[in-house]
């Protein structure tokens, strides 16, 4: 899909991965509508709440047309143990997560078919959707069930024309990592990330772009994490490496 002239949903792109990809799609003269909660969106929608939706998308066709292209990275981190996570912490996850998704994408599929039109759909996922992460399972079991819920909107809106693929970012350098580096745990993700930096919200708006675009893929779960998820914690070689290291520098 030639994305020029297209308008194009972007949710939560009021900052990080969509504000981004917002900028890349003015650039390259597609005419991008950020949703979001957060000042600076074009139109205020919280996607969690599907009276607030369809006014976005009502409000979206008066501003800018039908959009045909979408990209869902509204999304919120949380980090708590499974036995310290509150009822109210886990609905709020799974609700901005999981079901914003599904409203907006909805909402944006609808109007993609009583326009006639087809188009294309890009989540944004994470590699903690296949990777149990300690103290991130409300995260973890969010980001899974998107990526199933992009599958399942795929196979069914393909009769319409619609592509649905997903973008799964390994760690990234947006707000949404709080104060994760004061933990070390950036520090940790870097030494295991094969490319050897964090990913940056340009990285992401990249792979969202490159879906978008690509007209034969359908269903797919794209990562774009630099290699983090590229390999097992079970290293026999890098293990036996470190360990006649640890003994040299002992006997020395």
């Amino acid at each position: 899909m030639e994305l020029k002239d297209r308008t194009v949903v972007v949710t939560g792109g009021a900052g990080g991965m969509g504000l981004a990809l917002l900028e890349r799609l003015t650039a390259m003269g597609a005419r991008p509508v950020a949703w979001d909660i957060a000042p600076g969106a074009e139109i205020h929608c919280d996607v969690t709440d599907a009276a607030s939706v369809d006014a976005a998308i009502k409000q979206t066709i008066a501003i800018a047309g039908v959009p045909t292209a979408m990209a869902a990275t509204a999304g919120v981190g949380h980090h708590a143990t499974l036995d310290d996570l509150t009822e109210a912490e886990w609905d709020r996850v799974m609700s901005i997560n999981l079901k914003g998704p599904w409203l907006s994408m909805r909402a944006v599929a609808k109007a993609m078919q009583d326009a006639g039109e087809g188009g294309a759909i890009v989540a944004v996922t994470s590699v903690s959707a296949q990777m149990a992460d300690r103290a991130m399972g409300a995260y973890c079991a969010s980001k899974a069930g998107l990526e199933m819920l992009v599958k399942v909107a795929a196979h069914e809106w393909a009769e319409r024309g619609i592509r649905v693929n997903a973008v799964g970012p390994g760690v990234t350098a947006t707000p949404m990592l709080g104060r994760a580096p004061e933990t070390g745990m950036t520090d940790e993700v870097v030494q295991r990330t094969p490319l050897g930096r964090l990913g940056q919200a340009g990285d992401i708006a990249d792979a969202i772009l490159a879906l978008l675009q690509l007209d034969w893929v359908t269903g797919q779960i794209v990562m774009a994490d630099g290699g983090l998820s590229l390999y097992s914690p079970i290293d026999m070689v890098g293990a036996a490496e470190r360990k006649a290291a640890r003994e040299a520098a002992g006997s020395a």
